[in-house]
């Protein structure tokens, strides 16, 4: 991380510079022995989750996605035969890519709850490492809004495209113009399934707060991410309800939490920003890509990129307006992907009016 472009927090609605910690990293770290061990606490109660009485002893299943198998093994399996020895217990992983169940065996209950506990550990941990797969997203691409941003963006490079850093390739796609609520890690066809179901709970609630009627919305002004109007790495136009209502960012907000509370998304704040990213320093190398979820991976999200000076595009266009649309719907995008629209392709969508 640069002393100058330090990771940026929001608090209560400011922005607090992180400061720097030197911290060790490790080569192949995923791949690393990573363990639970006996320090951690492992009295969990024992209708925390099921554990079943068999003719040997007792059993315990776990779901857990393929992808983090690897994991629970740990470098030659030292992970798991580590957890095994000191829970007196066996451990029987699927064979890597196929889904299944983690099903932990033992004589001793006591031992089955702390391999159980133990195995939560690390699926929680390296989950948050993960890269999101999917996010929850109202879309912002209406004709009238694309029209009106790529005439914003043609304004911005006729007058302003002399200014450090200013190019074409910092633009949204317009077909992909979009809010996103909240990012999600989906690692397997049951999670996205259960992302579904979970989106189409909140539907009698929302339909009440809109009244049955679609939500009609406004896009205009812009704001940018950071501290330093001339070192932008994302610009955004404001997304607010025509009005004055707080039914939008209820809605968001809502979802969020739902989310939050099922283990699916991961907090950041302690409400939805309304926003939608209009330019981006990551499109410059790559038009699909997405702002990375840095409080999950624990990485700097400006690595290798260049900022742009956008002192004299705020100034210009600081109250540019994108147009009106109307809401009606909540989309599970899937990331880094197109549908026939040019919009990305849904996993699930819940309509509420």
């Amino acid at each position: 991380m640069e002393v100058l472009r330090p990771t940026l927090i929001r608090i209560g609605g400011r922005i607090y510079r992180k400061n720097l910690i030197q911290q060790q990293s490790y080569p192949n770290e995923e791949e690393e022995d990573f363990y639970a061990g006996p320090g951690d606490p492992t009295d969990e109660p024992y209708d925390a989750f099921l554990v079943e009485e068999t003719e040997k002893g007792f059993q315990c299943a776990v779901e857990v996605p393929s992808p983090l198998y690897k994991y629970i093994i740990g470098k030659k399996g030292e992970t798991r035969k580590r957890m095994e020895t000191e829970t007196r217990t066996s451990i029987s992983i699927p064979k890597p890519g196929m889904e299944g169940q983690i099903v932990i065996t033992g004589q001793q209950r006591s031992g089955v709850i702390s391999a159980r506990t133990r195995i939560d550990v690390l699926v929680e941990s390296f989950r948050k490492k993960q890269p999101f797969t999917h996010f929850l997203s109202f879309a912002l691409n209406q004709p009238v809004i694309q029209e009106k941003f790529l005439q914003f963006k043609e304004e911005v490079l006729e007058k302003c495209s002399k200014d450090h850093g200013v190019s074409s390739s910092l633009f949204q796609n317009p077909a992909k113009l979009h809010l996103t609520i909240g990012t999600l890690v989906l690692l397997n066809e049951q999670e996205i399934q259960k992302a579904c179901e979970l989106l189409q709970r909140s539907k009698e609630e929302f339909i009440e707060i809109v009244g049955g009627k679609p939500l009609t919305v406004e896009v205009a002004g812009i704001e940018y991410m950071n501290d330093d109007p001339a070192m932008i790495d994302v610009l955004y136009a404001k997304v607010h309800m025509k009005d004055g209502s707080d039914k939008l960012q209820l809605i968001a907000d809502r979802l969020m939490e739902q989310f939050v509370t099922s283990g699916l998304m991961m907090k950041e704040w302690d409400s939805v920003k309304l926003h939608a990213t209009i330019m981006n320093t990551l499109f410059r190398k790559d038009s699909n890509a997405e702002e990375q979820n840095n409080a999950t991976t624990g990485k700097s999200p400006f690595k290798e990129r260049e900022t742009f000076d956008g002192r004299n595009i705020l100034k210009m266009f600081e109250n540019f307006y994108f147009g009106e649309l109307q809401l009606n719907s909540v989309h599970l995008s899937q990331r880094f992907s197109t549908d026939s629209s040019g919009y990305y392709a849904t996993s699930g969508q819940l309509t509420f009016s």
